[in-house]
């Protein structure tokens, strides 16, 4: 079986979907040798398409610019243009080199003589078009359904999703594979020495409360900034407030906030952190909170769990149903009650004991290697090819434990 995937999402610096990409496709070449994966495009065109993007620590874009502007308007052309020539080169490649079916794990495929399997992480472009940019609305309302339609299977990471996609799209259930995410086997708890490193790199406290992704309007980090900003000054000293992750799309509001309501209390922002570090991080903080209003997963969670900690997170579907009560559940504009489990957590031992009960073992269950076999199970499905492999329950590091 040759099989080419998508890979623009997965050039550097990653985040989400990025992740997604390049960790599933290592698991995919590591555990079935006898296939033959492809990761499109080569490392020339790749560094091509790089340009075109906005480095991660840079600023959200202003009101200003957002709206329109020279600039702007250039760089969206030239990226269309980049998208189309990838299309078309896309198209000549993959005939030339006979694949057997083409992957795309970025939501909106190319078009494609081969069966086509896509990967939905989520439906907020078509339900919250106003946390997106302008472009990528565009692009989903003008070929991500048409995308759909093209494709044999549809896999999604999670239940919520799927639901979404039949309910609301009218997709045929049995077109529609639930394929969780993995996570990394560098997610366990750390050593102490390795945690010290990384808090002086940091220079962060003994005790902090940690946010980590990209700081956009559907991850709502407005309200545990306000709940923050409300705890008492001596718990807000004993326990700062940490924010990890780059400035995203229509952030100025949460700027603002940050800026007049975060940095006065004590909140900090660290930017972009490589994914060396994160296990440290999450191993450093005293518990992670994740209050996103609409999520097709939710990685942070799941590698918090993996690392060892606690996890205070929004009532969001697919993150209760990633966590399975593995953590402790406010309502997303629930300020008080984001207020109170933060001010319980930073000085209540015994609570943070309590949410981190068996939760390595269940984020155990969520690995790369899982998710690689059930993806190759519906590629056979695609291709009527018999199943040849039996999926791994967990990851091998947590049944080695």
């Amino acid at each position: 079986m040759r099989v080419v995937l998508n890979g623009l999402a997965a050039l550097k610096p990653k985040t989400g979907v990025g992740h997604h990409v390049a960790d599933l496709y290592a698991a995919l070449c590591s555990h079935f040798p006898a296939d033959q994966f492809t990761l499109y495009p080569g490392r020339t065109a790749s560094q091509t398409v790089a340009r075109f993007r906005r480095p991660s620590n840079s600023p959200a874009p202003s009101p200003a610019r957002s709206t329109g502007g020279v600039k702007r308007t250039v760089r969206s052309t030239l990226v269309a243009a980049a998208k189309a020539a990838c299309g078309l080169h896309f198209a000549g490649y993959t005939r030339t080199f006979g694949f057997d079916l083409y992957h795309e794990p970025n939501f909106v495929p190319f078009r494609s003589h081969l069966p086509t399997v896509v990967t939905v992480h989520d439906l907020s472009v078509l339900k919250y078009p106003q946390w997106h940019p302008a472009d990528r609305v565009k692009q989903h309302q003008r070929h991500f359904q048409r995308g759909l339609g093209r494709s044999r299977h549809v896999i999604v990471v999670s239940h919520a999703v799927r639901r979404e996609l039949i309910d609301e799209l009218g997709c045929p259930p049995d077109r529609v594979s639930v394929v969780y995410n993995g996570v990394g086997r560098q997610f366990v708890p750390q050593p102490a020495e390795t945690v010290e490193v990384v808090r002086r790199k940091y220079d962060l406290p003994d005790r902090f409360f940690l946010c980590v992704g990209t700081i956009e309007p559907r991850k709502n980090l407005g309200t545990v900034i306000r709940a923050f900003a409300d705890l008492p000054p001596p718990v807000r000293a004993a326990c700062p407030l940490v924010l990890v992750g780059p400035w995203g799309w229509r952030a100025e509001h949460e700027q603002r906030l940050f800026s007049e309501v975060g940095q006065p209390a004590g909140v900090r922002h660290v930017g972009y952190v490589s994914a060396d570090d994160l296990p440290a991080l999450y191993a450093a903080a005293r518990v992670l909170l994740y209050p996103s209003y609409y999520e097709g997963f939710g990685f942070p969670p799941v590698e918090m769990l993996a690392c060892g900690g606690g996890v205070i997170a929004s009532t969001a579907d697919a993150v209760k149903e990633v966590l399975a009560g593995h953590g402790w559940f406010v309502e997303p504009e629930d300020v008080a009650g984001w207020r109170e489990v933060m001010g319980r957590v930073a000085t209540e031992d015994d609570l943070l004991a309590r949410l981190r009960v068996k939760g390595i073992e269940h984020a155990g269950q969520y690995s790369w290697e899982r998710a690689a076999a059930e993806t190759v199970a519906v590629y056979r499905q695609v291709l009527g090819h018999p199943a040849e492999y039996t999926s791994p329950a967990r990851r091998p590091d947590v049944l080695a434990a």
